[in-house]
């Protein structure tokens, strides 16, 4: 009888201890891992960006073509510029949530996603040092990765206190080409200013919001000492000597001293986990 009590005692216990590493493996499962087994899409180059930093390329199945960081996420199929996605190319990869920033997507594309029952999680985002930190930790929480996003953050802080801004402020001012039948400058309230300053120099022109088309008049009267472009938009105006063609360059300071300088699209402009990087190879190249 007692060598009974004692079997039924001791397998209690096992079935007891079994059970509970189950419900921690199961807790585990759903808050550390929920989404290993979903499929997301990314129509945001900074979220893909942040995904894959948090460990979650493997979930991802598609991404919009800003998305070129890490460059493993260049083999993934595209669904197109976050300006004009539309609901059918993301249906036909049949995802399980679309992850993006809060205007990346039309109205109508969104209803069109929740009528085909796939979930969207846009958030929000600040072109800011801080709004960087947002929406990393945003990111994080949603995929249930606090502590990996914590330690993102602690790499974003170090890389950010090794930037040494100059005394002196450079003027800087932005095209965004396409080529040469096609350049804008940026104004105010653009990522490209927020990161000009950032990194110590100073918009060449205010007078205006968001971006307008190059105009020789403007640009001789803002007489930048840098010009900035994107790699692709200094390529797409065939380098440099392409450029000290357009009509008003050589007439200002960067013209005359051939101070042109280029840089990744979505590293100057992402404003995500390379935020620190941007800004260091931005001041250095730019003084």
């Amino acid at each position: 009888m007692k060598v009974s009590k004692t079997i039924s005692t001791k397998f209690g216990l096992i079935l007891s201890s079994l059970i509970y590493v189950a419900g921690i493996l199961m807790l585990s499962a759903f808050t550390q891992g929920y989404m290993k087994e979903s499929k997301i899409v990314s129509v945001n180059g900074t979220t893909t960006e942040i995904l894959c930093a948090l460990g979650l390329e493997p979930a991802l199945v598609g991404v919009d073509v800003a998305s070129t960081y890490p460059a493993s996420v260049e083999k993934l199929p595209k669904v197109g510029h976050n300006r004009n996605i539309s609901a059918e190319g993301i249906v036909a990869l049949s995802p399980d949530l679309i992850v993006g920033t809060a205007n990346d997507l039309k109205a109508q594309t969104i209803e069109q996603l929740n009528t085909a029952n796939v979930k969207t999680k846009l958030f929000k985002q600040e072109y800011s040092v801080e709004g960087t930190k947002s929406l990393i930790r945003q990111v994080a929480t949603e995929f249930k990765k606090e502590a990996k996003g914590e330690e993102i953050i602690r790499q974003l802080d170090a890389d950010i206190a090794g930037l040494n801004k100059p005394k002196t402020k450079k003027k800087v001012l932005f095209i965004y080409a396409r080529g040469a039948g096609t350049m804008m400058v940026a104004g105010k309230g653009t990522p490209v200013q927020k990161m000009i300053e950032l990194a110590g120099g100073e918009n060449a022109v205010n007078d205006f919001n968001d971006y307008k088309p190059l105009t020789a008049e403007a640009l001789v009267a803002a007489d930048p000492d840098v010009l900035l472009l994107f790699d692709s938009g200094l390529k797409s105006l065939n380098g440099i000597d392409g450029i000290l063609k357009i009509q008003g360059v050589t007439e200002t300071k960067a013209g005359k001293n051939k101070k042109i300088v280029e840089m990744d699209g979505q590293l100057l402009t992402g404003f995500g986990p390379r935020l620190g990087k941007a800004l260091k190879e931005l001041s250095s190249k730019i003084h």
